[in-house]
């Protein structure tokens, strides 16, 4: 068996997921238990989301990280679902293309 290589965080960048429809970026600002957090939203909206079942296992979500958000039909400015969530590299990308600053810019809501 052969042990895991490193992942190496200075690699390049060749694809990050942008917000398709009416998905926007996110940033957790709280976890709030039962795979639910607060988010604070690109389109100034803070919103509860929650992991949906299906990537409940598979995706571990701290405060700090950014996430794509997809807002509910119903109650979509209160409430969504989180969908993808960034790497770290991602994450950088994202902050040097201007992406992010929007969200660090806001303090309240």
């Amino acid at each position: 068996m052969r042990p895991k290589e490193p992942i190496d965080e200075a690699e390049e960048i060749l694809r990050v997921r942008m917000p398709k429809g009416n998905e926007t970026i996110g940033i957790v600002e709280k976890r709030l238990g039962a795979a639910r957090m607060r988010v604070r939203c690109l389109d100034k909206k803070p919103r509860i989301c929650r992991i949906p079942g299906a990537l409940k296992r598979f995706l571990w979500v701290r405060e700090g990280n950014i996430v794509l958000v997809q807002p509910w039909e119903l109650s979509g400015d209160e409430r969504g679902d989180i969908v993808f969530k960034y790497s770290r590299a991602q994450s950088e990308w994202l902050k040097k293309q201007g992406h992010v600053s929007q969200l660090e810019d806001m303090e309240e809501f």
